[in-house]
């Protein structure tokens, strides 16, 4: 959506009447599908779709602007960190000065310059931000040969638990939206657990869905939903009545084991598939099973039996679908060890999450190019 002359990427409505009880600020929340769809989501799901995993604010500066923001506590988190990219050129941690010639005192407190990454607050902080001079002098073929142009001021928003909920206060200063021809070509939209949603590594750009978009050249639609990766319809629905996306993966879904009964599994995924793919015939959408995961390894035969069975189940449901554009992909060979895993054997860390990205997108180029 397009608000201030700002592209909010992966959201779908800013609230300025939100519910929450620990919302004190004015501004306008965040939300990455619309409330009309998030109320009907299982309770669990519509405090996740307020968490802003794969949110970028995009715009192009003309001069220096000044963007304001403030965080939302949830769960007991009550900041988080906002990274800066230019197009696909990760801001510095630090300070960038002024002068690109001037490379003294980058690593220290004080330096003269630009901050590229922000930890913001419940108290509004406001972003200075303008184009780095060194990134003006990009030959125009390099820079227009890349997915993202190096113009486009990339506001990466910290999801999962690395914030609350965000919202934004307002923009100052000459800015515009980016247009087509800056961003991406391809869209890749994922659902799914926590995993999806990015739990664990340390920034957004390294979740397994970002590290697959990049890979892609695709712009990503972050859908995942921590610990609440239901299945639920009306999710199914509003993924099916989106055009904005050419390729998708569902992953289904290890939140529902030991929460929902196999059958209820099976038709619940079922029914989500069934709706997503008969919307969109023409683009492929691949099922990925359980990753590998504590149960595979801990010598709990049940557990294990348990978790191969709603696997089994999913490969039944994309075998027995007559839809051609449904396939699967085994959660297994995308991330085929736990190194790299944290230590409670579900999450994956930063190095696994890139070999998922890479495994991820790999399957999904072959299937954009069949």
């Amino acid at each position: 959506m397009h608000h201030d002359g700002i592209e909010f990427h992966n959201v779908e409505e800013l609230r300025t009447d939100a519910d929450d009880e620990n919302d004190e600020n004015d501004g306008a929340l965040i939300q990455r599908v619309p409330e009309s769809v998030r109320t009907e989501l299982n309770d669990g799901a519509q405090r996740r779709m307020r968490h802003p995993a794969g949110v970028e604010l995009r715009f192009v500066p003309s001069g220096t602007v000044e963007l304001t923001l403030s965080t939302v506590p949830d769960n007991g988190v009550d900041e988080g960190v906002v990274r800066i990219f230019w197009g696909p050129l990760q801001g510095r941690r630090d300070f960038v000065p002024d002068d690109p010639e001037d490379m003294s005192g980058l690593s220290g407190v004080g330096s003269r310059g630009r901050r590229e990454e922000y930890l913001v607050g419940e108290e509004p902080v406001t972003l200075e931000l303008s184009v780095p001079e060194r990134l003006t002098e990009i030959e125009p073929a390099v820079a227009d040969d890349l997915a993202f142009h190096p113009r486009v001021c990339r506001v990466q928003l910290p999801g999962e638990h690395r914030g609350g909920f965000v919202r934004y206060h307002g923009i100052e200063g000459d800015v515009r939206p980016p247009r087509a021809d800056e961003l991406p070509d391809r869209r890749y939209l994922a659902y799914g657990t926590s995993i999806t949603e990015g739990e664990s590594p340390l920034a957004e750009h390294l979740t397994y869905v970002s590290q697959a978009a990049r890979r892609l050249d695709a712009d990503l639609i972050n859908l995942g939903s921590c610990g609440t990766a239901y299945c639920d319809p009306a999710m199914a629905e509003h993924i099916a009545e989106r055009d904005d996306w050419d390729v998708a993966t569902l992953a289904l879904s290890v939140n529902m084991v030991g929460t929902f009964s196999l059958e209820e599994f099976r038709s619940r995924a079922a029914a989500m598939i069934e709706t997503v793919a008969d919307a969109h015939p023409d683009e492929p959408i691949a099922c990925i099973t359980l990753y590998t995961h504590a149960s595979d390894v801990c010598g709990d035969e049940e557990a294990a039996e348990r978790a191969e069975a709603f696997r089994d189940a999913l490969r039944e449901i994309v075998a027995d679908s007559p839809r051609e554009n449904v396939h699967l992909l085994e959660g297994t060979e995308m991330l085929p060890s736990i190194a790299g895993l944290t230590p409670d054997l579900v999450h994956p860390g930063d190095d696994a999450m890139i070999t998922m990205g890479e495994n991820v997108a790999g399957e999904l180029e072959a299937l954009l190019s069949e």
